[in-house]
């Protein structure tokens, strides 16, 4: 149970290094100047009434090892993304929030034996294990991203990549996808998503194609040096890269996923999540 758990269990140790080795995060006035680009999973338009079903507390679970979403500053104290986005659902719910970190492998048996009410950890809805939880609407999806070198954006052409040499990880649904999608490209496999990163920072491959969060801190660091940009994307093609964050409760819980499904549509239409996103994710990766 513990390799398939969650979507982005292969990006938790680069994340960590990019994360902690990234420039100062923007703020989100400064963010919104920069033409920071925020993606919205909800309608606008849609009216939803609040549920009559409040719960009066939310134990959340979590790992605390997943920047930026779940780790500990430099003083040991827990923050991230999820933890202010579980903080300000349960202020918009009326609810009492806490937060209980355990080990991943056994966040699922841990909100079976009731030591939690929601997972809020990056689970994926697709596994056999998982298929019985009652899920949330995703409120963050991972999209795939091209990188190119920043003199080369102007020439860059995603609908014509006709000879165009692509790096991808090796085995990767990035990989799948070029194939598939791109016959007419060189697609050339590394055997890791930093090696493909680098070889288009020394000039060997024309682009790499890869996941866009993890892309989103590499870019604006000291390993970079500024050589490369976001080009073309997002992707978010169903099988492929469609697959995005939710909370989930247990089975027998369906009142406490439709409340925070409620809570998360208020956060987007008050401008809430909107902050959050660009607090944590400056380079937006859309």
């Amino acid at each position: 149970m513990t390799t398939g758990l969650t979507f982005a269990s292969g990006l938790i140790r680069l994340l960590l290094c990019a994360f902690l080795a990234a420039p100062a995060l923007l703020l989100p006035a400064e963010a919104q100047d920069a033409g920071v680009h925020v993606p919205n999973f909800w309608d606008p338009k849609a009216v939803h009434d609040r549920p009559t079903s409040i719960p009066d507390k939310i134990q959340f679970l979590a790992t605390d090892s997943y920047p930026p979403f779940v780790f500990r500053d430099p003083q040991g104290r827990l923050t991230g993304f999820n933890v202010d986005l579980a903080r300000a659902l349960c202020q918009e719910l009326g609810s009492s929030c806490a937060l209980r970190i355990k080990d991943f492998d056994v966040l699922l048996p841990a909100l079976e034996e009731d030591e939690g009410d929601a997972i809020i950890s990056g689970l994926s809805r697709g596994l056999p294990v998982t298929r019985r939880l009652n899920f949330t609407e995703d409120y963050l999806k991972l999209p795939a991203r091209f990188i190119i070198r920043e003199t080369e954006i102007e020439a860059f052409d995603e609908q014509d990549l006709a000879g165009k040499k692509i790096a991808v990880e090796a085995g990767s649904r990035f990989e799948a996808f070029a194939n598939r999608f791109w016959p007419e490209a060189n697609v050339e496999t590394f055997e890791t998503a930093a090696q493909a990163r680098e070889a288009v920072k020394a000039g060997d491959m024309d682009a790499h194609f890869g996941d866009g969060l993890s892309l989103s801190f590499w870019l604006p660091s000291e390993a970079a040096a500024n050589c490369c940009a976001f080009a073309g994307g997002p992707w978010l093609e169903t099988g492929y890269f469609d697959q995005g964050m939710a909370i989930a409760t247990r089975p027998n819980d369906s009142e406490r996923a439709a409340a925070l499904n409620y809570a998360l549509r208020q956060l987007y239409q008050k401008g809430i999540y909107q902050e959050l996103y660009l607090r944590y994710f400056p380079l937006s990766f859309y």
